[in-house]
């Protein structure tokens, strides 16, 4: 399957296959993208990272693809991950210490500095969370 990707001066999008390797796909090419804007990566790859391992695991339906969208706009960096099973919202929960997952997205909240769920039209969903970024300066490249 063909990675598929899009960029301009604001925006960067990739169409990945959603497997384990997809999502590691999305992480690298998001910390690519942060680099090249001149933005910290460590706090955005992970919010990646877990979007879209959500995305392969829980959100997965054979044969259809996911997209990870980062987006700079009105002092904030958007990361969007989508995939094609709008049924299955993800929640938020408390994981027990003998759990082996359910952790991601409170990472997700940990780290963003807002997110949430978006119904799209069917059969997508998008889990997106938002970074605001420092005052007073721009990413490179912008």
């Amino acid at each position: 399957m063909t990675i598929q990707i899009w960029c301009s001066a604001h925006q960067f999008g990739a169409q990945l296959p959603a497997t384990p390797r997809g999502a590691r796909q999305a992480r690298q090419l998001a910390v690519e993208k942060l680099l090249a804007w001149g933005m910290p990566t460590d706090g955005p790859a992970l919010i990646v990272a877990e979007l879209a391992a959500n995305a392969v695991t829980h959100g997965r339906v054979p044969g259809r693809d996911f997209l990870v969208v980062l987006s700079l706009a009105g002092g904030a960096l958007r990361i969007e991950v989508v995939d094609t099973c709008r049924d299955r919202i993800p929640l938020l929960r408390d994981a027990g210490a003998s759990d082996e997952g359910g952790r991601g997205l409170a990472v997700v909240e940990a780290l963003a500095d807002r997110w949430g769920v978006e119904q799209g039209p069917p059969p997508r969903k998008a889990v997106w969370a938002e970074v605001d970024l420092p005052t007073g300066g721009t990413p490179a490249g912008s």
